[in-house]
């Protein structure tokens, strides 16, 4: 591994060895059962890092913090739920660069797409921002007098994202950023082939990077946003 490439890796709180799995309940995964998944550059066939895959206690692991998650997720206020949003939006602007590049590198595409595709990113963190004070019902008129009924938009709980080897985050941050601010919980499956953005993507939004509430607040109702945002290469 070249010094350029672990210093981007290091940047962007990756290593040589990486553990394929993060859940809110046991973070990142210590198993050491599965083999060892190599991840290389397409374009020169150059070793970057290789990755733990998930086990089957990962998945149950994920899968059950994500519905508790999503349970106490849709309780925040969708705008509460935009904010969060928003400071992963400005989380991606401050790395763009970095993870631009390692799109690049493990994708193989030109550098101006991968830069390209975190800005998609970006930009999808603004819209989905602008959506969270925009989950609109209808009101209607009732056959019963001084009543009046209203329509209301409600999560769908646990949400799956497969993303594929072309596009390795912004199809994720498409569905992911939306389906948080409506307060939902997303489970990430990148491609075997690009699991590092991912990874990446996943340490960027690390609970101790953001925080969108106090620290003294522990509630329910103020559940942190990337316990919504859970990832399994």
């Amino acid at each position: 591994m070249s010094r350029d490439i672990d210093a981007l890796l290091k940047r962007l709180g990756l290593g040589a060895v990486n553990p394929g799995t993060w859940s809110g309940s046991h973070s990142w995964s210590d198993a050491t059962d599965a083999p060892l998944m190599d991840v290389r550059n397409p374009a020169d066939g150059t070793l970057l890092a290789q990755v733990r895959p998930a086990s089957v206690a990962d998945y149950e692991h994920v899968l059950s913090s994500a519905v508790e998650a999503a349970a106490a997720w849709r309780d925040v206020p969708a705008p509460k739920r935009g904010e969060a949003v928003r400071l992963l939006g400005e989380q991606l602007r401050r790395h763009k660069s970095d993870l631009g590049t390692l799109v690049s590198l493990e994708n193989g595409k030109i550098l101006a797409e991968g830069l390209g595709e975190v800005q998609e990113m970006i930009d999808i963190a603004d819209f989905a921002v602008g959506q969270s004070r925009m989950l609109y019902g209808l009101t209607m008129h009732s056959e019963r007098p001084r009543h009046r009924m209203a329509e209301q938009w409600h999560p769908l709980g646990v949400v799956g994202i497969i993303s594929a080897f072309n596009f390795p985050v912004a199809v994720w941050s498409w569905n992911a950023f939306l389906g948080v601010v409506c307060g939902n919980a997303c489970v990430w499956k990148p491609s075997h082939k690009t699991p590092l953005t991912a990874l990446a993507v996943q340490r960027l939004v690390d609970p101790d990077r953001i925080r969108p509430y106090p620290a003294r607040t522990r509630s329910r109702r103020n559940v942190h946003p990337v316990r919504a945002l859970r990832t399994t290469a």
